[in-house]
């Protein structure tokens, strides 16, 4: 029985110890896990949480969020000062955005944690490039040299530095210069893409519009910005601008309708006043100008501003018309029909270019025959007493008796005087050469015969001269008046 009982005794104290053995081991396991798994944490949560900071910081770029990319890696570099790819990526960061003096020292940080990295080495010298480019693009523009400064641009500042706000609004203004308005429009679009506020774009974008003529786009343009910053100064002067010169435009018009053509011509003149780079605009107020011009009788202005619309626009074909029309004031017959032949040739349909065509034809050949007023130095008005006055006096000056030193010119300058007295001194035939005939040889060629020739009629003082062969019949004869 004691036997008994002492084993029974040994093994409690077994199976005690066995159960204290393994709550010790379980002790020493439970303890691992709760000291060790911090420590792993710790170590492993480190390359973890960057590779999420750089994917969301490349995310941000990607969507053109610069702020909130530089934000995160700040905010990183300042929990861990030693993050080396932090500041390399907020110095990469920073330099597309052309802030080459913070993107430097950043970029310095990381050189100095990363001596002799290549990559870094290589982007810094971009930095230097994108920089030094910049300068030179403002310099040149500055200095009036468009094209150098927007191939600075392209080619290096917006290579190394796509986010660069300055060199995009520098290249709206380059564009603008240069007058490629349509390419001005583009580029501030995609600014605006990305901030529907940005004022200048705004102005930029308004001023392009403005130089296509296509006003009403610009005023929203300008209002827009206006609405953001009511007193931006460049966006006010461009929008007061603007409205003036609509103004003065339409107040010339009216005027010209109404039929107040010097007020008119005053109105046109005061909106071209404004803003002579405006060509798109101008070219229908020179046009418009010439058309009263016209109206008013004043040739000679009118063709000067009819051929300003032609400098601008070739192919305007009113502006032909109309300058056709003002050379006929100026007698330039010739030159209107040059005009208006061209016109007709662009528009052979129309019926009354072509009867401004024929009206120019008809008075440049009129313009080549003699004119028989000019001759005898008399109005086209002229009472037919007065030309018979004038035609005596002529006739007495130079009849070749009274001119023996230069004969031959006085007789060519009489015969020229009896041609003119035959035509205008016959009412028939005055009437026939102011309706356009060419009368030209019908003074020599319709006197009274082979014999004399008495210009006066009867009575009064009697002389008689003598010509070889007859006058006026058939060359020089007897002649008495």
């Amino acid at each position: 029985m004691n036997l008994m009982r002492l084993a029974s005794a040994m093994d409690l104290v077994a199976w005690r110890g066995f159960v204290y053995t393994v709550f010790i081991l379980h002790f020493v396991f439970v303890c691992q896990l709760l000291l060790l798994q911090p420590l792993v944490s710790a170590l492993d949560g480190k390359s973890s949480s960057s590779v999420d900071l750089f994917e969301r910081v490349a995310q941000s770029i990607k969507v053109k969020r610069y702020s909130e990319a530089i934000n995160d890696l700040n905010a990183a570099i300042e929990a861990d000062p030693t993050l080396s790819e932090a500041y390399r990526h907020r110095a990469s960061v920073l330099r597309q955005l052309c802030r080459y003096e913070e993107s430097e020292k950043s970029y310095k940080s990381f050189l100095g944690m990363k001596p002799g990295n290549s990559a870094a080495e290589k982007e810094l010298s971009q930095l230097y490039q994108a920089q030094s480019a910049l300068n030179s693009a403002i310099n040149l523009f500055n200095s009036g040299d468009t094209t150098k400064s927007l191939d600075f641009i392209d080619k290096v500042v917006l290579v190394f530095s796509p986010a660069c706000s300055q060199a995009k609004i520098l290249k709206v203004k380059l564009l603008l210069a240069a007058k490629d308005f349509s390419g001005a429009i583009s580029e501030t679009g995609f600014i605006l893409k990305e901030d529907e506020n940005n004022l200048e774009a705004l102005l930029l974008r308004g001023r392009a519009y403005y130089y296509l003529a296509d006003h009403d786009v610009a005023i929203r343009h300008f209002q827009k910005g206006l609405r953001l910053d009511p007193e931006h100064s460049e966006l006010k002067k461009a929008y007061f601008a603007l409205k003036n010169l609509l103004k003065k435009t339409k107040s010339a018009e009216d005027n010209a309708n109404k039929g107040k053509l010097r007020v008119a011509v005053e109105d046109y003149k005061g909106a071209l006043a404004l803003d002579a780079s405006h060509i798109a605009h101008n070219v229908h107020l020179h046009l418009g100008l010439c058309k009263v011009l016209v109206k008013l009788g004043r040739g000679k202005d009118a063709v000067r501003s009819c051929t300003e619309a032609l400098d601008i626009d070739g192919e305007l074909l009113e502006a032909l018309v109309q300058r056709g029309e003002a050379k006929l004031l100026t007698e330039d017959w010739e030159g209107a029909v040059a005009d208006l032949k061209a016109a007709a040739e662009k528009s052979p349909q129309d019926m009354s270019i072509r009867e401004s065509l024929l009206k120019a034809e008809k008075s440049s050949k009129l313009s080549q025959r003699k004119d028989w007023y000019k001759i005898l130095g008399v109005s086209k008005t002229a009472s037919v007493s007065e030309i018979k006055k004038a035609y005596k006096k002529l006739a007495l000056q130079w009849h070749p008796d009274k001119n023996v030193d230069n004969r031959e010119e006085a007789e060519a300058k009489f015969r020229e005087i009896a041609a003119a007295y035959e035509v205008l001194g016959d009412e028939e035939k005055r009437t026939r050469y102011d309706s356009g005939e060419d009368l030209e040889d019908m003074g020599m060629g319709g006197g009274s015969g082979g014999g004399g020739f008495n210009p006066f009629g009867g009575g009064g003082q009697q002389f008689t001269f003598h010509f070889e062969g007859g006058f006026p019949g058939g060359g020089f004869g007897g002649f008495q008046f």
